[in-house]
C-alpha cells in the first residue's frame, strides 16, 4: 500500500527545516554556512526573513494533515501527528491573524474570477459564410465566443432534425483572457422554408441556446431588391439636387447669405490699428 508522502518546507532566517512524514517522523536541519548565525554572529536588524506559500491540488495520493478552517477563524488537525502543533498556532493570535487575513484575500480574489470569468455567458451568431440564391451549396456558422469553461456541445439542427454528416469544428480556441470561442460549420443547400438552428449547451447556462437562421424566401428576396433599387434611385435624386445647388451658386451670389456672413476680411480695421501704432 502507497502511504502518502508529505513535505513541509519552512525557510527562516537561515535555517531549512524539511519535514518527511508517512513513517517515523524525522526532521533535517540543513545550515548554511556563509550565513552569520553559523559563523556565531549577531543577526543584523535587516536580516532577511523569507516565507513562501504554495497552493497544489491534490491527485488523490495525497493526505491533508492541516486545514485552516474559515468558518471558524482556527486551525484543525487531520491527523493526529499535527493535533499538539495545531493547538500551538492557535494559541498564538499573530499566526491566527495572518491566517484570517489570507482566507478575506482569497475571497476577494474569488469574487473578482466569479464575476469576469464564471459569471461570462457566451455569446451565440448564426449565419451562412456567402449570400448565395436557394438550391446552392453553402456553409452554415454557428459561432460561440467568451464562454468559460472550454467545455461545450454545439449541435446543428435542419428542420428540428439533427444533423451528423457535413458538421465541421474548429474545436475550442482560446481567447488569451481564460475564455474560449468555437465555430461550427454545417454544409447545406437551403431550400424554400427550411430552418436551421444551432444549439449550445454550457455550464454556465441555466438552460441551452437555441438561434435559428430561416432560408429566405422568393417575396423576402424580392422585397430586398426593391429597397435596394429604391435607395439607389434616392441617391441619385439626391446627388441630381446638390450638383444643380451647387451649379446655382457659382453663377449669382446670394444676398441674403451675403448679409448674413462676411466673408469679405475686415479691411476697414487696417488702416485704423496702422495709424494707432
Amino acid at each position: 500500500m502507497l502511504q502518502p508522502l508529505i513535505t513541509s518546507l519552512i525557510l527562516v532566517s537561515n535555517v531549512v527545516c524539511v519535514e518527511l512524514l508517512g513513517g517515523p517522523c524525522m526532521t533535517v536541519l540543513l545550515m548554511v554556512l556563509s550565513t552569520p548565525t553559523a559563523w556565531g554572529r549577531d543577526i543584523p536588524e535587516n536580516y532577511l526573513r523569507q516565507v513562501r506559500s504554495e497552493c497544489h491540488m491534490t491527485n488523490g495520493i495525497q493526505q491533508e494533515f492541516v486545514h485552516f478552517d474559515s468558518d471558524v477563524g482556527l486551525f484543525e488537525a487531520k491527523m493526529e501527528l499535527w493535533r499538539s502543533q495545531v493547538q500551538k498556532w492557535n494559541r498564538q493570535k499573530e499566526i491566527v491573524k495572518r491566517a484570517r487575513s489570507i482566507v478575506n484575500v482569497c475571497r476577494h480574489n474569488y469574487l473578482l474570477y466569479d464575476k469576469l470569468i464564471l459569471q461570462r455567458k457566451g455569446e451565440v451568431k448564426v449565419f451562412p459564410s456567402k449570400i448565395r440564391p436557394l438550391g446552392h451549396h453553402n456553409l452554415l456558422l454557428c459561432s460561440v465566443t467568451s464562454f468559460y469553461p472550454g467545455e461545450i456541445k454545439v449541435s446543428c439542427f435542419r428542420n428540428a432534425k439533427e444533423e451528423k454528416a457535413g458538421v465541421w469544428s474548429t474545436g475550442q480556441i482560446q481567447n488569451g483572457d481564460w475564455t474560449f470561442q468555437t465555430l461550427v460549420m454545417l454544409e447545406m443547400t437551403p431550400q424554400r422554408g427550411d430552418v436551421f438552428i444551432c444549439h449550445v449547451d454550457h455550464v454556465s447556462l441555466q438552460s441551452p441556446i437555441t438561434v435559428d437562421w430561416r432560408a429566405p424566401t422568393e417575396s423576402a428576396r424580392t422585397k430586398c431588391l426593391l429597397e435596394l433599387g429604391l435607395g439607389l434611385r434616392l441617391f441619385q435624386t439626391g446627388l441630381f439636387c446638390f450638383s444643380r445647388t451647387d451649379s446655382y451658386s457659382g453663377t449669382k451670389k446670394d444676398s441674403i447669405l451675403e448679409g448674413i456672413v462676411n466673408i469679405a476680411p475686415l479691411q476697414q480695421d487696417f488702416p485704423r490699428a496702422v495709424a494707432q501704432s
